[in-house]
Parts: C-alpha cells; structure tokens; sequence
C-alpha cells in the first residue's frame, strides 16, 4: 500500500510523537488523515465505552505539529523525543 516506515512512536498521556518517514510525493496532510482515521477506527472499535468520554464526533484534535529533518538532523529529534518521554515520566510518575 505505501512504503512509510514508522521510526519511533511514543505514546504520551495527552499526545503522541511519530518520527515517520514518508515518500517526498506524500502529503503530510493526507498522511496524517490516514493515521488518524485509521487509528480512531481499531480503537472506537476495541475500546467503544471511550464515546461517552468524547466531545462531539473526533477522537484525535484537529491540529497537528510536523518538524522535517530536513531543517534538523534525525539525531536531534531522536534526543528531543527521548527528552519529553522523560519529562512525561516524571510529570505522570508510574507510566
């Protein structure tokens, strides 16, 4: 289907962080929608006592934030995703 290769994922309290690397003919955008939709899907269906919890129909915010490594290196993303999962442990102490 495509040839994305997801590099890390780290699966925070409040959001997620996804070094992915994608075809340069990709659209972010459009990537984004697939993991988003695609993910809200498999987890509405395992977990559906979670729609009581949702405001309105999305389960994922509408925003995202994307950094490409191009204007950094793959290292320094690494090291500032390694660095927030850090922060989260000591901020939510037994995750």
């Amino acid at each position: 289907m495509n040839d994305w290769q997801v590099h890390k994922l780290e699966i925070l309290p409040d959001h997620v962080h996804l070094l992915i690397q994608l075809n340069p003919v990709d659209q972010i955008s459009y990537v984004l929608q697939i993991l988003k939709g695609g993910s809200s899907k498999v987890i509405r269906a395992e977990f559906p006592e979670l729609e009581e919890f949702l405001w309105g129909d999305s389960l994922w915010g509408d925003g995202y934030f994307v950094e490409t490594v191009g204007r950094t290196t793959e290292t320094a993303i690494r090291k500032y995703l390694d660095n927030q999962q850090n922060k989260q442990v000591e901020r939510f102490p037994g995750l």
